[in-house]
């Protein structure tokens, strides 16, 4: 047998190279039950009310159980409200958009009941000052860091960081155009956030690298915040060629 031979023979064996995944094509997410943390505030109450709206299940949460449920109330379309601990032991994906002074406290606190759960981070470490908002680093790198470190037995992923709590909140708004920049260390995941974010009318979830990269995209609310005060708008991004 010649070496073309040979090598023709070992062609045949090797199974074929399964074709490169679509990476639009993304899961059915529709019977997640999401919870929300720091859903009484105007981002968690927002995004709690676009994804009820498009027919999610939602759960906001609170230290106080009474204001979960009556920020529920307010939001309608079947949102239910709780305290954080029960939200997050109902929820299969929970969304964290607690103040940057509480993050670590909150999470420290729900470490149990976060276990196995997909924690989604949205949360942005800023200061203020005369001079405007400024992006402050963490010791861990950025707040969806600081998750990870906290929530050993959660997968953490990172998004939703640049939507407008207004344009989330104002009911004659039906579509936010916008991108959302999802990290995260394993692909099932980020694409479970993508899919989420998809079901929010004229969102699209677009994924933006490992955790390690996550201060920059926590950071450039600092920016957006000079553009919205600048040109008084609810900027958001989007990303062009994909």
């Amino acid at each position: 047998m010649t070496s073309t031979d040979s090598a023709d023979s070992a062609a045949q064996k090797a199974p074929a190279k399964a074709p490169a995944k679509d990476p639009w094509d993304l899961p059915d997410v529709s019977g997640l039950v999401v919870g929300v943390l720091g859903g009484t505030g105007p981002q968690g109450k927002g995004l709690a009310y676009r994804l009820a709206k498009a027919g999610q299940k939602v759960i906001v949460g609170s230290r106080a159980a009474e204001r979960a449920v009556a920020a529920a109330e307010e939001i309608g379309h079947g949102v239910e409200g709780a305290d954080n601990a029960e939200t997050a032991r109902r929820s299969d994906v929970v969304i964290v958009a607690v103040p940057w002074d509480g993050h670590a406290k909150t999470l420290e606190s729900l470490r149990g009941e976060l276990s196995g759960k997909l924690v989604v981070d949205c949360v942005n470490p800023l200061g203020f000052d005369k001079k405007g908002a400024y992006a402050l680093k963490p010791e861990e790198g950025s707040a969806a860091e600081q998750a990870a470190a906290l929530l050993p037995d959660s997968r953490v992923a990172a998004a939703f960081h640049h939507l407008s709590a207004v344009l989330l909140q104002d009911p004659e708004i039906d579509e936010i155009d916008t991108d959302v920049m999802v990290l995260g260390e394993e692909r099932a995941d980020v694409e479970i956030v993508q899919a989420l974010a998809g079901r929010i009318a004229g969102m699209r979830g677009v994924f933006a690298g490992r955790l390690r990269n996550a201060h920059q995209v926590e950071s450039l609310v600092a920016n957006l915040i000079s553009v919205n005060r600048r040109y008084r708008a609810h900027a958001g991004l989007r990303v062009t060629d994909v």
